[in-house]
């Protein structure tokens, strides 16, 4: 949904209008308590009717940040409307990012909680957040950078969404490479949902970190487990998309215990791309991944998972399958220790259930 001269024309002037004094009622924390759920609204900015109104205030009474790369708006890079978001926020926030490819490194950190990244509604791609770290880069002390700081995107807070917005890092790794592990996106804030949001990288694509999340018709992009981490998160409607040349895998989670209330639960996803790959390697002795309903295209490897060389973790990793289709799905040559469940088996993993979502979705 693009904007018109016209409407562009009248926004930019309300925004040259704007005082001070409007900016500081748009950030007054004791009006609001804030709603510990994630609605739709969250994930909507209406620009006509934001052009419209007298004050930027008075557009439903939420706070909108306007991101425009060409200097429209109110800041001209992502990082900047972040920082104009107070610590210890209770309000939501929305960060309305207008199109363009934005060379810049993000953090949303923990202190600032309900925050929207919003693009153009049903354009993904028009939006871009984008930088090329990688694990081997050096920072200003020399000291490599390592997997996690290498994110493009990093998402420490709480009750963060998105829509309408790429993630990248255009770092392109061969499988086995030193150093090359190069994150678009890390999530380790709890209750954040990402809504028709595209990931692109090559290796470590998704740093899946920690907390609950729901990733909703996402496109996620990468070659050597592309999603990796500790959380507990539901993929649903998703297309995963492999660039592997010869062999890789999509999930790496990391579980140490039977007892932990984690896993990546992939539902009706759409599996695709180049390569052999594996559905999920065993990075923890307790790993959990499962696919319900999804399509395989012939580039899913006969053994299906991987213990990451560790043999014992075939008795305690949580691999399975449920009426998985496509060429990629024959199970006959899976490895013997994955599971091909039943509905009843499943059936925990199969919606929002599976990540509390009913605490803190309200879709």
């Amino acid at each position: 949904m693009g904007y018109s001269c016209f409407v562009f024309s009248a926004f930019v002037m309300l925004l040259v209008a704007s005082s001070h004094g409007a900016r500081v009622g748009l950030f007054n924390n004791d009006v609001n308590h804030g709603e510990t759920f994630i609605s739709w609204d969250d994930m909507k900015v209406d620009e006509h009717k934001l052009a419209r109104v007298s004050s930027r205030v008075d557009y439903n009474q939420s706070r909108i940040i306007v991101v425009d790369k060409n200097g429209g708006g109110d800041s001209v890079t992502v990082q900047g409307a972040i920082d104009m978001v107070p610590e210890g926020n209770k309000q939501r926030v929305k960060i309305y990012i207008l199109p363009g490819i934005y060379r810049e490194k993000v953090i949303v950190p923990r202190c600032k909680p309900y925050i929207s990244f919003i693009g153009n509604e049903g354009l993904m791609s028009n939006t871009i957040i984008s930088w090329n770290d990688k694990a081997s880069d050096k920072d200003s002390n020399g000291c490599e950078l390592g997997t996690y700081k290498s994110a493009t995107v990093t998402i420490e807070s709480d009750y963060f969404c998105a829509t309408d917005i790429t993630f990248e890092n255009t770092v392109v790794a061969a499988p086995g490479e030193y150093g090359m592990q190069a994150v678009a996106l890390r999530i380790s804030g709890d209750k954040a949902m990402f809504y028709k949001v595209k990931v692109v990288g090559s290796q470590d694509t998704l740093l899946d970190e920690t907390g609950s999340h729901y990733f909703y018709k996402c496109h996620i992009q990468g070659s050597v487990d592309f999603i990796f981490g500790r959380s507990r998160s539901l993929y649903q409607d998703c297309v995963l998309q492999s660039t592997a040349k010869r062999y890789g895998a999509i999930a790496a989670h990391h579980r140490d215990s039977p007892n932990d209330n984690t896993g990546f639960s992939f539902v009706n996803c759409i599996i695709s791309g180049t390569g052999k790959i594996y559905l999920g390697r065993a990075w923890g002795n307790y790993s959990r991944a499962i696919y319900s309903n999804c399509y395989f295209d012939d580039i899913i490897t006969p053994a299906g998972w991987s213990d990451w060389n560790y043999p014992v973790r075939q008795k305690t990793a949580v691999f399975g399958e449920f009426q998985c289709r496509g060429s990629g799905a024959d199970t006959r040559g899976r490895v013997p220790w994955s599971k091909k469940l039943s509905y009843q088996e499943a059936k925990p993993f199969l919606d929002m259930k599976f990540i509390d979502g009913e605490q803190w979705l309200r879709l």
